[in-house]
């Protein structure tokens, strides 16, 4: 079993997650490779006293025969993963160690369990759509998107008015803070929260939805994911907001953009009892009778 493992930031709170990951990984006799932001963090960790483990790569390119990629962190390092490593072709699975964990949703409870599954190859492996954007931007290295793409107002009051189009037929002018344009795997993130639906990740779907919106007439729109979302922004200021998942840059006003389903996919592990309907009832109460 070849493995890849990326955090972003862990403390001493998070040694005993290390002594069992690394622990379970030893039982099998995984080669491991670390990425450069997790590599000083675990090195750090050996130095005091942590886990000895031998058959471990803290340097060089990473390699090419990887099994999967395991993230250690919340569905924000998640998504932060997604962008740092080129092999978009080998799967991600997540030990959460945020707060909800809809991608990120292996418990640290859990851990022992998880790699005995992944070993044994009880799992599946689910390909989540990400969504692309045109132009390429300089500022952002990764144009994709596992969860939304956004465009909203900068620190002012003002309102931006967003005019939309789709498959270059006109759509609507949104008077509003901004508009997220959501995959399924992003429903149940910003755009729930600014209220879209929510739709199952293998939904054939995109979903526009505006945030704060002036327009009491419009509502979230679900669309066929092989639509392209063609968007032109007007504004007082002098720029405006783009934001792809965790990666956010400011554009000059006027700017106009095109945001379509991408060629490339990500393949999301899953174990069993971690499906979509299962999460949704765990994580966000679905269903959930609260009377006394």
């Amino acid at each position: 079993m070849n493995v890849a493992i990326y955090s972003q930031l862990l403390g001493s709170l998070h040694q005993p997650l290390l002594e069992t990951l690394f622990g379970a990984l030893s039982r099998h006799k995984a080669s491991i490779w670390l990425h450069p932001l997790f590599a000083p963090v675990f090195n750090l960790w050996q130095q005091n006293g942590g886990y000895s483990f031998s058959n471990i790569n803290t340097s060089g390119a990473m390699p090419s025969n990887l099994d999967f990629i395991i993230i250690i962190g919340g569905d924000g390092s998640f998504l932060k993963a997604i962008s740092e490593f080129e092999y978009l072709h080998v799967p991600f699975v997540g030990i959460n160690t945020g707060r909800l964990g809809f991608l990120a949703d292996i418990s640290p409870d859990n851990i022992d369990t998880a790699i005995d599954a992944l070993a044994a190859g009880r799992f599946v492996v689910e390909q989540r759509p990400l969504l692309e954007l045109q132009p390429k931007i300089d500022e952002i290295k990764h144009p994709f998107a596992l969860n939304e793409i956004t465009v909203h107002k900068c620190d002012s009051s003002s309102m931006i008015v967003i005019h939309a189009y789709i498959d270059d037929k006109y759509l609507a002018s949104y008077w509003a803070d901004g508009l997220i344009i959501a995959t399924p795997t992003g429903s149940t993130a910003y755009s729930m929260s600014a209220g879209g639906p929510i739709l199952s990740p293998s939904s054939q779907n995109i979903i526009i939805t505006p945030i704060a919106s002036h327009n009491l007439t419009v509502r979230p729109l679900v669309i066929p994911d092989y639509s392209t979302i063609k968007i032109k922004i007007e504004s007082r200021e002098l720029n405006y907001m783009l934001s792809l998942d965790s990666t956010s840059v400011a554009l000059h006003n006027p700017t106009e953009i095109e945001i379509r389903k991408s060629a490339h996919n990500i393949s999301v592990i899953k174990l069993d009892g971690h499906g979509f309907f299962s999460t949704l009832r765990n994580k966000l109460m679905w269903g959930a009778d609260r009377r006394n």
